[in-house]
């Protein structure tokens, strides 16, 4: 069902449609994480190793392929939201073909670059060949990647956030299934997992597109909706570009880490990247609320409701803290738990690593929670420039003091150089919707 997000209270509004993206998130999540738990219970250490030691790479074309998605369907959430459905569809059909472009160039780009990236990354010679093979296998499926990020992010931008998390659910559980038929029934090994994954996300892209063609007439396409103007194709490169390269320096920063990190090891591999993905989990009902105010703001924008905007603001930067302390309380009591569910008897040094990088990071979900907020808001309202901004910062920030301290500190670099990005990148967030939201008020009264 599509939601009209301009007349209503905000809250009322955003907390239902946030609380599907929520789950959504998390199960977007036990798609690596499943991943990680198989491979490292199944196989061993060193097959988790593998996959951690590259998974930034994974994670990096997720996170361009979900960029590019909602910066494509800001627009069309705009037009949505300002009533007008012509605009509407011609901005899907833009998008479509965008997206298809831009899956060709990532595509490319990974092939011509894989062998150098995983010398750059610094992957232990005993851990190469399954590492490739992953890497390559998931580049194979990235049209199935696109596929299901494009077609939900349409849906979320029209006020839909239900649907997707269905679909993902279902392709969740297809997913482990997969995995373990591949793994332990056919032997396949690491690469079973990175099969397992692709098809899985084929199955939810399949899903999102025959329920879009059933349900939504209004969505339909026509030949006059494909209408490759510059002008279309530039409001959406200007949104979708943005958000993007956003994504990309902080799949870029993430990489950089993880290059930094391999040189300590398997043991220190596996436990940092054990951290990580519990830290992702926790960090979900912020990224989660970081999308309904995308969606939120996008729709009230082209309304002109800059009241309900800053209205919603204020009261989710409250809500969102809460979420922020209880993540970071969670995580600092049952940290060790939850790491153990990774493993099966962890090495003492896996654990030592995976809980010194969580132990430091978790005081400063604050300002992790916050930057979420205020960068969405500016992404909502056309700005592109300052998500991209804020993610240039963290990528310095985060890079420039991992390299400094480890030199210094060793793997505690690694585990102070995030807090430190966070605060950086929160302060040009918050500091650029104040600035921002003032003149935008003034230009449209």
């Amino acid at each position: 069902m599509l939601l009209n997000m301009t007349e209503g209270k905000p809250l009322k509004l955003i907390l239902p449609f946030m609380v599907p993206l929520l789950i959504g998130n998390i199960f977007q999540q036990l798609y690596n994480i499943a991943d990680i738990i198989i491979v490292g219970r199944t196989i061993g250490v060193a097959a988790l190793a593998a996959v951690g030691a590259v998974s930034p790479l994974f994670m990096m074309q997720v996170i361009i392929t979900l960029g590019l998605g909602n910066g494509f369907t800001v627009v069309t959430g705009q037009r949505y939201g300002a009533g007008d459905m012509n605009g509407m569809r011609r901005s899907i059909a833009t998008g479509i073909i965008l997206s298809l472009i831009s899956v060709l160039v990532i595509m490319a780009v990974t092939y011509l670059s894989i062998d150098y990236g995983l010398k750059l990354m610094n992957i232990p010679q005993e851990l190469f060949s399954d590492a490739r093979s992953y890497v390559l296998i998931i580049t194979d499926g990235l049209i199935t990647m696109m596929g299901y990020n494009f077609l939900s992010s349409v849906m979320r931008a029209l006020g839909d956030s239900k649907t997707p998390l269905y679909f993902l659910i279902v392709a969740t559980i297809a997913n482990i299934f997969l995995a373990l038929l591949f793994i332990l029934y056919f032997g396949w090994g690491v690469p079973g997992s990175a099969v397992a994954l692709v098809i899985a996300q084929a199955i939810s892209a399949i899903l999102c597109l025959v329920y879009i063609y059933k349900r939504f007439p209004k969505l339909h396409l026509s030949r006059k909706d494909i209408c490759l103007t510059k002008e279309e194709m530039w409001e959406h490169l200007r949104m979708g570009l943005p958000m993007a390269v956003q994504f990309s320096v902080l799949g870029l920063s993430i990489i950089f880490m993880q290059s930094i990190c391999n040189k300590f090891g398997a043991n220190t591999i596996a436990g940092f990247t054990t951290a990580v993905r519990v830290e992702q989990l926790a960090v979900q009902p912020m990224i989660s609320f970081g999308l309904a105010i995308a969606v939120f703001t996008a729709q009230n924008y082209g309304a002109r409701r800059f009241d309900r905007i800053r209205e919603a603001i204020k009261k989710c930067s409250m809500i969102i803290f809460g979420f922020a302390c209880f993540a970071a309380a969670l995580i600092f009591f049952f940290g060790k738990d939850i790491i153990g569910i990774f493993l099966d008897n962890p090495d003492p040094e896996v654990l030592s690593a995976a809980y010194l990088y969580i132990t430091y990071s978790v005081p400063f979900y604050f300002f992790f929670s916050q930057m979420f907020i205020y960068r969405n808001a500016c992404q909502g309202m056309g700005i592109a420039l300052i998500p991209m901004m804020t993610g240039v910062v963290e990528l310095f920030v985060r890079t420039g003091v991992a390299v400094f301290l480890t030199d210094s500190h060793g793997y505690l670099g690694i585990c102070l150089a995030s807090p430190i990005a966070w605060v950086s990148s929160c302060s040009v967030a918050y500091f650029s919707y104040r600035y921002f939201i003032k003149i935008l008020e003034v230009k449209n009264r």
